[in-house]
């Protein structure tokens, strides 16, 4: 029989009173993951080896996903504006960031006041790649060798200019711990990333850099930029013939660079594991990884538990570093 008005308003009433008693998540489902185009931040200017890194990897990515993948840059703040707007990002997964050991965990720690926990308030996802520094100077520049450049440095105290991706970056942390080694000062003029500050430094307009062999490497090729030393223990397959710092005389020098696959925090775990799922699968494509290895980058891959140890183990490692060269940043 047809419902009357008042019964039809009751049981409507009864259903809406039975929908607000359902937890949110089952009252408001989301679609499985991914369900929508994704968002790829990146914290430094084009031209970088983040940058690089991000537009080799976004489109197979966005294979393995089903949706696109859209690197965004969003520079500024060593790097952490990136990080900041994953971290106010909804956790489901649409919105990520190439982080950096800068950006997600030096520049943090050497912040008065830090805008976000580098453990608590993002997810690690996967360990997508790592990369040497290289100490690069202008094609020009009279130092052939790293010895050749502490002698410069010696001869003009405080007049010499080191490029970096700003305060408590991978850079501006590799510089001071050379000065630290080698009893060198020289003046920090730190830039929004690497691409600007490698133009500078082929122009002369600063005298060194610590960048990441992926950056350098073309300039290097091009006859732009003079590599003196790489900053691991072993010579990187790209520069065998550049020495590493040890092997010039600069003993227990040992820097490398990794890059992560960040989330906000709470992420569900299926989220986590799709996301390390999608990138081991590409990085598990032999002709994929020789990409990255020719531009410069050692593939990496693992679980979420292993980005997170990572992770870790380097802010207790760079929380004492940074408190020896007493890098700070307001």
């Amino acid at each position: 029989m047809p419902r009357d008005g008042k019964e039809t308003a009751m049981l409507r009433r009864a259903m809406l009173a039975a929908t607000l008693l359902l937890p949110w998540p089952a009252a408001a489902q989301d679609a499985p993951f991914p369900s929508r185009p994704i968002t790829l931040l990146v914290g430094f200017a084009p031209g970088g080896g983040t940058d690089i890194l991000a537009r080799l990897i976004a489109p197979k990515l966005s294979e393995e996903l089903g949706q696109p993948v859209a690197v965004e840059n969003r520079t500024g703040g060593g790097g952490t504006i990136a990080v900041v707007a994953t971290t106010r990002a909804r956790p489901d997964g649409h919105t990520v960031t190439l982080g950096t050991l800068s950006n997600n965990a030096q520049v943090p720690l050497a912040m008065k006041a830090p805008p976000f926990d580098p453990l608590r308030d993002v997810t690690p996802l996967v360990q997508v790649a790592s990369v040497p520094l290289v100490m690069t100077v202008p094609a020009t520049s009279p130092a052939r060798d790293v010895q050749g450049f502490v002698a410069l440095a010696k001869a003009a105290p405080g007049t010499l200019n080191f490029a970096s991706n700003g305060v408590g970056t991978s850079q501006h942390m590799a510089a001071e711990l050379f000065m630290l080694a080698t009893g060198t000062r020289m003046v920090h003029v730190p830039y929004r990333g690497s691409g600007p500050a490698s133009i500078d430094l082929a122009a002369n307009v600063v005298q060194v850099n610590f960048d990441t062999l992926s950056t350098v490497l073309p300039h290097i090729r091009g006859d732009r930029l003079r590599g003196l030393a790489v900053t691991t223990r072993a010579r990187s397959d790209q520069l065998p013939e550049v020495p590493t710092m040890i092997e010039s005389g600069i003993a227990g020098y040992d820097i490398d660079l990794w890059y992560m696959l960040f989330g906000p925090a709470a992420l569900p775990e299926a989220v986590t594991a799709r996301w390390a799922e999608a990138l081991n699968k590409a990085l598990a494509d032999r002709a994929f990884r020789q990409r990255l290895v020719e531009a410069g980058f050692g593939p990496a891959g693992g679980t979420p538990a292993q980005a997170a140890a990572v992770l870790r183990a380097d802010i207790t490692r760079y929380g004492e570093v940074i408190r020896r060269a007493g890098i700070t940043l307001e």
